[in-house]
């Protein structure tokens, strides 16, 4: 069994509220769960404006698909948000 974890940092450069904020997140973490059925929150930066952390969570049986399942997700969010940059991701496996 393998366990792979992704932290994204995104960049909300334009965002004038945590209402605002929210809103965004609650898009891209449900299209996430959808799209590559993966577990998804945010987990840091909460009371920040500017700035989101979310967390990736999934499980399977071969690490090279877990990792390129975290990588599709990651380029999903560049190529399907580009109002939400990426500023840093890291994937680690458990």
């Amino acid at each position: 069994m393998v366990v792979a974890t992704c932290v994204i940092s995104l960049e909300l450069g334009d965002v004038q509220s945590l209402k605002e904020k929210r809103s965004i997140l609650r898009s891209i973490i449900a299209r996430l769960r959808q799209e590559f059925n993966l577990s998804v929150a945010e987990v840091d930066s909460h009371d920040s404006w500017g700035l989101a952390v979310i967390g990736l969570a999934a499980v399977g049986n071969d690490k090279g698909y877990v990792h390129g399942l975290m990588e599709k997700a990651v380029a999903w969010i560049t190529e399907h948000r580009p109002d939400v940059p990426i500023g840093d991701y890291s994937i680690e496996f458990i």
